[in-house]
C-alpha cells in the first residue's frame, strides 16, 4: 500500500509525522460591548426586584390571614 503523506513512510507515528508540520497561531478578539452588558444587568436586576415584592406581599399580606 502506498503513503497517503510523504513523510507517512519515514515516520513512526504520529507525533513524529506532527513535528514537521508548520503551526499557525490565530488570535481572536472579542468585542466587549458594555450597552449589552448594562442591559442584561438591568434585566437580570428587575427579575430579582420583582422576585423580591412578590415575596414581601406574600409575607406581609397573605400568610397573616392564615
Amino acid at each position: 500500500m502506498a503513503p497517503r503523506y510523504p513523510n507517512e513512510a519515514q515516520s513512526k507515528g504520529a507525533i513524529h509525522m506532527n513535528q514537521n508540520m508548520d503551526i499557525e497561531k490565530k488570535s481572536v478578539e472579542h468585542k466587549y460591548d458594555k450597552g449589552l452588558v448594562a442591559s442584561t444587568f438591568i434585566r437580570y436586576a428587575a427579575y430579582i426586584i420583582i422576585f423580591f415584592g412578590f415575596l414581601y406581599f406574600m409575607v406581609r399580606y397573605v400568610f397573616p390571614k392564615f
